[in-house]
């Protein structure tokens, strides 16, 4: 699968989701907990590659994700995303092990996510501030983007592991 996205840092969540809700937007999610982490190779031959292994949990659930390169693109992050339920984590973090991956990141955010016909849009509350990211088709994105007044100079097509590491060594330099 193809997954198009970008994400807009904004000062306050409810005002958008109020808009959303008001365009007709649906609740699919109310705000829940998302533990992430991502494994690669020692030395990091996935993040070379500029891939992703992330493992997911939501509540009692977990999701097993692989991403692959980004594309080139001016305004969108697009890239190729396999994504699976696994049933057992224990085991999963084990065969991740075993096929010599370990974690070499973890971050938790707090994410509702709404529903406008096929784009998905989710308010994400994570430890650099807050987000809306949407996810669906350009043409989408772009036209909800342009209802809510988002113009695409504060488009981000950076993914958040990035962008939590930019912020922390900024703090470190400061």
């Amino acid at each position: 699968m193809l997954e198009i996205e970008v994400k807009v840092k904004v000062e306050n969540l409810q005002p958008i989701r109020d808009q959303l809700l008001a365009l007709g937007a649906q609740v699919e999610r109310e705000r829940t907990l998302e533990d992430d982490t991502f494994y690669d190779f020692r030395p990091p031959a996935l993040l070379r590659k500029k891939h992703a292994l992330r493992l997911r949990t939501v509540q009692k659930k977990a999701f097993l994700t692989f991403k692959g390169t980004p594309q080139k693109s001016r305004k969108f992050k697009i890239r190729e995303e396999h994504e699976t339920e696994v049933k057992n984590i224990k085991q999963t973090k084990r065969i991740l092990k075993a096929l010599g991956l370990g974690p070499v990141f973890r971050f938790a955010k707090h994410r509702t996510v709404l529903k406008k016909g096929r784009l998905k849009i989710c308010l994400d509350e994570t430890p650099i501030g807050l987000f809306i990211e949407f996810e669906g088709e350009r043409e989408n994105i772009a036209r909800l983007a342009k209802r809510l007044q988002i113009p695409k100079a504060r488009w981000v097509k950076k993914d958040y592991v990035h962008l939590i590491k930019n912020s922390e060594e900024k703090a470190l330099k400061e």
